[in-house]
């Protein structure tokens, strides 16, 4: 136990140590609130525009509601993708030793392979989950300011969705960095992940945005329903709000269009579905990482 707890000291510091590291792993996050700051956030206050502009009786929405709305989009699409994208950078630290050759010195130690592989796998999720709470609090401040429609259980549920997602993240890019050992795929990867993930999970568009065979291909990875969770959650309060404006019909037709209501092969994901698609994926990324610890020595 002194072992792990070691290692897994050892990991985290070197992660924040490493300037380049760290603000590389806050590039996609800071990318994706510009994106939105700049121009998507314009968007879905449009969306919002013609939405109430179809509904007699209705001239606006509040403007905190709006604010609400937007936000509550914003901060759950940049966490869902922090928490996987910082988790693969953090996790390059298990490279980079390989790399230097300081994971051949480890082994040397007195630990099992066993200890080391989990030294990574704790570190990683204790790095992300820090970064991914700092922005969390931020994003609670945002609407606190702007349009707070969170009630004390959303809170609580938005929390363990972003614990759940780092998990995810951190198995995830425990099992590709595994197959990792040079820079050049450190730096592939990396790319990669960065630029792609946020397309994929629903997080830079709404997955109804897309057509029907990519909505298909999305509907099978676990991190969609991760980011729908989010969206669900950040934004329950809000969709409830507006029921006080707008007909049901109205209300209904946002949270299918932006993700609150996923649909998997013509019937709607619950909640309960989500977390145990969400569960069972982190369990079995970790169950694939600890069998290629034992049986692939690198």
């Amino acid at each position: 136990m002194m072992g792990l707890k070691a290692l897994v000291w050892r990991n985290t510091k070197l992660f924040f140590k490493d300037k380049g590291m760290f603000f590389s792993s806050m590039i996609t996050p800071l990318i994706l609130l510009v994106l939105f700051v700049t121009f998507l956030g314009n968007v879905y206050r449009d969306s919002l525009d013609m939405t109430v502009a179809d509904v007699p009786g209705v001239t606006e929405l509040p403007e905190r509601l709006v604010e609400g709305f937007v936000g509550g989009w914003l901060f759950s699409s940049l966490l869902a993708v922090c928490c996987v994208t910082v988790a693969f950078c953090a996790n390059m630290m298990m490279v980079q030793d390989k790399v230097t050759g300081a994971k051949a010195d480890l082994t040397m130690a007195p630990v099992s392979r066993g200890c080391l592989a989990m030294g990574y796998y704790i570190s990683t999720a204790v790095s992300t989950l820090l970064i991914c709470l700092v922005a969390l609090g931020a994003c609670f401040i945002y609407l606190r300011n702007m349009g707070w429609y969170l009630s004390g259980e959303d809170v609580i549920l938005t929390c363990l969705d972003v614990v759940l997602l780092t998990l995810f993240g951190t198995a995830l890019s425990s099992v590709i960095n595994h197959f990792l050992s040079t820079q050049g795929q450190i730096s592939a990867v990396g790319t990669l992940v960065s630029a792609g993930y946020g397309f994929i999970c629903g997080a830079y568009m709404p997955v109804s945005q897309f057509s029907e065979g990519i909505q298909t291909f999305i509907s099978f990875l676990p991190g969609t329903y991760g980011t729908a969770l989010l969206h669900r959650h950040l934004m329950r309060g809000t969709y409830d709000a507006m029921e006080d404006v707008l007909p049901l019909q109205a209300v209904e037709g946002l949270r299918e269009a932006f993700d609150s209501d996923l649909v998997f092969q013509g019937h709607t994901v619950t909640e309960s579905a989500m977390y145990l698609v969400l569960f069972g994926a982190v369990a079995i990324l970790i169950g694939i990482y600890v069998v290629l610890g034992k049986v692939r020595k690198v």
